[in-house]
């Protein structure tokens, strides 16, 4: 959150020296190259040769899916696919960019899970979002997104393999009501200008596409399901693409209210959601989470609440169970994201406080 990220950045990686100097999980040398290769070419060439992303016609790309959903993990990773379906790596091409710094990995106590608390405290947080006020995008305006994020993984130079965590920083996040217009800013990632989200990186999870959606619980999850059935890798266990589906519905999106209790709800009806008594989101504030465990790559995804007004803070993937890989120790935190702020602003690039 299948953010989204933060899953889940653009870079200026020299082809030849990053693509064996820097490796993923689990997945054959092979494929990772074309994954991340066939991603990657298509963003630097866009950046270097316009400074933004040239304009193409707007792509159909399912409101609940992300690369994590439709790519393999180790692919995902590399691409640095955030919340959202578009994040990009920081370089220092020209255009204004810098590298953010890259650190020890990241990582965190467990935390106690509770298998039969799920549903329980979903039911509640579910209660609590459709007493909210949701908000009202007119045409014209654009949905407003800031949050902390950061994500962690393996480098490997001279036959030697470490995992370090990028530092963590902000991310801005502009999108226009039919999702055909947006602007990205992060920090180290974009250059202080940040790019354009509008043509080939135009969302469809955006507020008219979310309106649209079934506001009852196992509709909305039947729904999830058809979609995620059909477009998820295969690599991905289903309840657990369709989690993350959920999740990233929550996250650089700025849903009704009535469909975010719906989604809540649909979650409670995954097999396998749990929670976990103590998380803490990427601004260090502390909550109780909802969560679920791939078992494919022992990770858990967890979504991250205040424990008093259950207000959605943010989500991170954490390593739980050893990888096939040995790479990732358990209690890594693969990726963390905060929301620090969500508006709705009257034009592309302004920020709240300058909203009329």
């Amino acid at each position: 959150m299948n953010a989204s990220p933060s899953q889940p950045h653009p870079a200026e990686w020299p082809e030849a020296r990053e693509l064996r100097d820097t490796e993923e999980r689990g997945l054959p040398a092979g494929r990772h190259a074309l994954h991340k290769e066939h991603l990657m070419a298509q963003i630097r060439d866009d950046i270097r040769n316009t400074g933004t992303p040239a304009p193409t016609p707007v792509r159909q790309r399912n409101p609940f899916l992300r690369r994590t959903i439709l790519l393999p993990a180790a692919a995902c990773a590399l691409a640095g696919a955030v919340a959202g379906g578009f994040a990009l790596y920081g370089d220092n091409s020209g255009d204004g960019t810098t590298p953010l710094a890259t650190g020890p990995a990241l990582t965190t106590p467990l935390g106690t899970v509770d298998a039969k608390g799920g549903p329980q405290l979903l039911d509640r947080i579910s209660l609590a979002a459709a007493e909210a006020s949701g908000p009202t995008v007119r045409d014209g305006q654009f949905v407003y997104i800031a949050s902390k994020v950061a994500n962690t993984y393996p480098r490997t130079v001279d036959d030697r393999t470490t995992v370090v965590s990028q530092e963590l920083h902000d991310r801005q996040v502009w999108q226009s009501r039919d999702g055909k217009d947006g602007w990205l800013i992060e920090q180290g990632e974009t250059g202080d200008e940040g790019i354009t989200l509008a043509g080939k990186y135009a969302s469809s999870s955006a507020y008219d596409s979310l309106a649209k959606l079934p506001t009852t619980p196992d509709a909305l999850l039947k729904q999830i399901n058809q979609d995620v059935e059909k477009n998820r890798d295969k690599e991905v266990p289903h309840d657990q693409a369709a989690f993350v589906a959920l999740g990233d519905l929550l996250t650089e999106s700025y849903p009704p209210a009535k469909l975010t209790a719906a989604i809540y709800r649909a979650a409670a009806r995954i097999p396998g959601v749990v929670t976990v008594d103590d998380a803490v989101d990427a601004t260090g504030r502390h909550g109780i989470a909802v969560a679920r465990l791939n078992e494919q790559d022992g990770r858990r995804t967890e979504w991250i609440f205040d424990k008093k007004s259950l207000e959605f803070l943010g989500e991170r993937s954490v390593q739980v169970k050893p990888d096939e890989s040995g790479v990732f120790k358990v209690g890594t935190v693969t990726f963390t994201s905060a929301i620090t702020q969500r508006a709705v602003v009257d034009g592309n690039k302004q920020l709240p406080s300058r909203a009329g």
